[in-house]
């Protein structure tokens, strides 16, 4: 959720990603500096570049040899004082890797996100779906984000890892730790030395009695002759479980509020099913949820912005895939929208590896949700929260139906 931070007089000079009002709509902003700024600058957090063309983010993200993937934090962590940071060599792969080390860490887990893995999950992802909606249907309203959206994700992940559905909520709770409360040093610590406590708990576990599942393939699997390395297990599966949990559920999250607040695209969706497939692109492309930083790897330019060794640049995603000079109506939701070139997984040798996980996961559950609960609106008078920073969606999403 959205802290205190200092007001914003000029967005172009001076942007704040968690400025609260940004969080909830940060559309008109991004509209603004296309115009009369694209690439903005801070020095507010240690200082950053923001992309908000579609051309620039694609070039950043295609450009591994002057924009580096060592630094992908859009918030600069901060720990307690006097808390001494241990030194990790290999971070999480292979998203916050370069070549090589990102290529062959890449490999090992594609195939878990696979066409067919990722069809055996499906079954699974429906069951979950109609659990959760058999909660709540009854009382005739629910969050949609925190009953919803936030529990089906993770128990996918938490399948494909081996570790127990029944702590979803303290994975949940760790990740939100460590994604939406990067700025917080107490919060961010305890997220980060909680799963860290915990998968290396697991990773022991599972040396003695491996099981069907990522964690054990990894530690059975050797690269050159060796045997994987403890910490890069650990990041490989932490990778897995926050990029799993936190995106998926942000973009089930949002494409229900659009839903909600938009009940003639409801109301299409429910008449023509066979629309979902172009939806569900659209839906990502909207309301896309994240946004990558990269390191700046040596002094050059790009848009006409000269660029520093060690300087962040924010590849805001989101921002790319409302710009107009790629998408017509660029601002709306175009369900049937049959040219959809959008990042909202990335781009280039870095795009998520478990896209069509996720894709399957907001299908399925935007399908079991009408199918149950075909109208539906924002509670009358509730507040709608959203989460910034890296990953943007709703955390609380009151609806009301029939």
């Amino acid at each position: 959720m959205a802290r205190e931070t200092a007001p914003v007089d000029d967005w172009s000079v001076d942007f704040e990603v968690l400025d609260a009002g940004y969080i909830e709509d940060p559309f008109p902003v991004w509209d603004d500096l296309r115009k009369s700024c694209p690439i903005a600058h801070t020095e507010r957090r240690g200082g950053a570049w923001m992309l908000t063309r579609y051309a620039d983010v694609v070039e950043a993200a295609h450009d591994i040899g002057r924009f580096s993937s060592r630094q992908i934090g859009v918030i600069n962590g901060t720990q307690p004082e006097g808390y001494e940071e241990v030194e990790d060599l290999y971070g999480l792969p292979p998203i916050s890797a370069d070549p090589p080390l990102h290529t062959w860490t890449r490999r090992l887990i594609l195939p878990w996100f696979s066409h067919t893995r990722v069809a055996g999950y499906e079954p699974m992802t429906r069951d979950l779906c109609r659990r959760h909606i058999d909660g709540f249907i009854e009382a005739g309203h629910a969050d949609a984000a925190a009953d919803y959206a936030q529990q089906v994700p993770v128990r996918i992940v938490a399948h494909i890892l081996g570790v127990p559905e029944s702590l979803s909520d303290t994975f949940t709770g760790w990740v939100r730790d460590m994604l939406e409360f990067a700025d917080d040093p107490e919060r961010n610590l305890r997220g980060q030395e909680g799963f860290g406590s915990y998968l290396m708990a697991e990773l022991e576990r599972r040396k003695a009695d491996p099981g069907d599942d990522l964690i054990s393939e990894l530690l059975a699997t050797s690269h050159e002759g060796e045997p994987l390395a403890d910490r890069l297990v650990l990041g490989i599966a932490a990778l897995v479980m926050i990029a799993g949990i936190d995106t998926t559920w942000s973009s089930i999250g949002a494409s229900l509020w659009h839903l909600a607040t938009h009940p003639a695209d409801a109301a299409r969706l429910v008449a023509e099913p066979g629309l979902m497939p172009s939806a569900v692109e659209e839906l990502l492309r909207a309301y896309s949820p994240v946004t990558m930083a990269r390191l700046v790897a040596t002094d050059t330019e790009l848009g006409g912005c000269p660029m520093r060794e060690g300087d962040k640049l924010l590849m805001n995603f989101p921002a790319a895939n409302r710009d107009p000079d790629v998408f017509e109506q660029a601002d709306e939701v175009v369900l049937d929208r049959a040219v959809n070139r959008h990042v909202a997984f990335g781009t280039g040798i870095h795009r998520c590896a478990g896209s069509n996980l996720a894709r399957m996961e907001l299908t399925v559950a935007l399908e079991e949700w009408l199918a149950r609960i075909p109208t539906f609106r924002l509670a009358e008078g509730a507040e709608v929260t959203w989460a910034g920073g890296q990953v943007r969606g709703p955390r609380v999403l009151p609806v009301v139906f029939p």
